[in-house]
């Protein structure tokens, strides 16, 4: 299996039924690559939850971002902005559609107060969409270790939450989105959540998500589980992202057999800071 679910190339060549792209184009690709076109899903704009969606790891595995070549259909790449980087158009292909389909699809409205868990990988994209759109935003992290950097991402506001038995914040939280592996403390967080708060659970991580069933009732808390963007989402994004300069964090490693092993070791090792990206020599 080839590894790599979002990336960014070179259009070399073109098949006869291609009508939009050109050689020489930028494009980005992640992590749905297919879908029937005919199912009600495709038809409303959200083909990510058709029934015969192609996705990384279930389809197409020899082919990924970690290569030098691969072949994909036209309509599932996206052109990237002359305003973006590769290294910084790569990460915003899953990490970036993402967050924002969260916030996008849903309907989030620049008088929200959005919470944020975590200041990662996801995390630290999903502080500067919330925050360009206008919302306040609010970041919750173990520990005061990321308050510089999530203050300079855009955040408002900033909450250690390590030891305390109950967290005050300036206005209770609108939206949440937890972009940490582990489920939050949610007895810590139900209390500064807006009666009627939607919770968005972003990551992929086994087990159950359990939360507390009469405080979730009694203050009319949604749970909106969602995966990547759509396409005319993900355009969006990337428009978006282009306009209001919003940018990634990352680390660079060449694309070699060596370089490659050094980014896995530190990502065992919990030290890329916050996206590894491979570029081709």
């Amino acid at each position: 299996m080839v590894l790599g679910h979002e990336g960014v190339g070179v259009v070399e060549e073109i098949g006869p039924e291609c009508k939009y792209l050109k050689k020489g184009d930028r494009v980005g690709w992640g992590y749905e690559h297919d879908c029937c076109g005919h199912c009600q899903q495709c038809l409303s704009g959200a083909e990510t939850y058709c029934p015969e969606r192609v996705m990384y790891v279930y389809a197409n595995r020899d082919q990924g971002s970690f290569a030098s070549h691969a072949i994909w259909r036209e309509a599932f790449l996206f052109k990237i902005p002359d305003e973006i980087s590769d290294e910084d158009a790569a990460p915003l292909q899953c990490g970036g559609a993402t967050v924002f389909n969260a916030l996008h699809a849903y309907n989030a409205l620049p008088t929200e107060t959005v919470g944020i868990i975590g200041v990662g990988g996801l995390g630290h994209l999903a502080i500067q969409f919330a925050a360009k759109m206008g919302c306040r935003v609010v970041v919750l992290s173990s520990t005061e270790s990321k308050k510089e950097e999530a203050m300079r991402l855009g955040a408002h506001e900033f909450i250690a939450t390590k030891g305390k038995k109950e967290l005050k914040v300036s206005q209770p939280m609108n939206r949440l989105l937890v972009t940490t592996s582990a489920l939050p403390n949610w007895d810590q967080i139900i209390p500064i959540l807006a009666p009627g708060a939607t919770i968005h659970p972003l990551t992929v991580v086994g087990g159950n998500f359990e939360i507390p069933y009469f405080p979730l009732l009694a203050n009319a808390i949604a749970i909106q589980a969602s995966v990547v963007a759509p396409r005319y989402i993900h355009r969006r994004m990337l428009e978006f992202a282009a306009l209001h300069k919003i940018k990634p964090v990352v680390q660079t490693f060449p694309m070699t057999e060596a370089g490659i092993l050094e980014a896995m070791d530190k990502l065992e090792k919990g030290e890329i800071y916050f996206r590894a990206v491979l570029k081709p020599q």
